[in-house]
């Protein structure tokens, strides 16, 4: 198993990149990265 390492974080740029996940205006890197550092569902991708 994977040991997962923690990270610091600004809090001030956590809040910018969640408030722009949800508008989707991060990039496709930005948004994986917040996904997996805030363990979230993923979007689900249309047809």
């Amino acid at each position: 198993m994977g040991r997962r390492h923690l990270q610091w974080i600004n809090t001030p740029v956590i809040s910018e990149a969640l408030i722009r996940y949800e508008e989707q205006r991060l990039s496709r890197s930005m948004s994986l990265w917040i996904e997996n550092l805030l363990e979230l569902n993923t979007r689900e991708t249309s047809n």
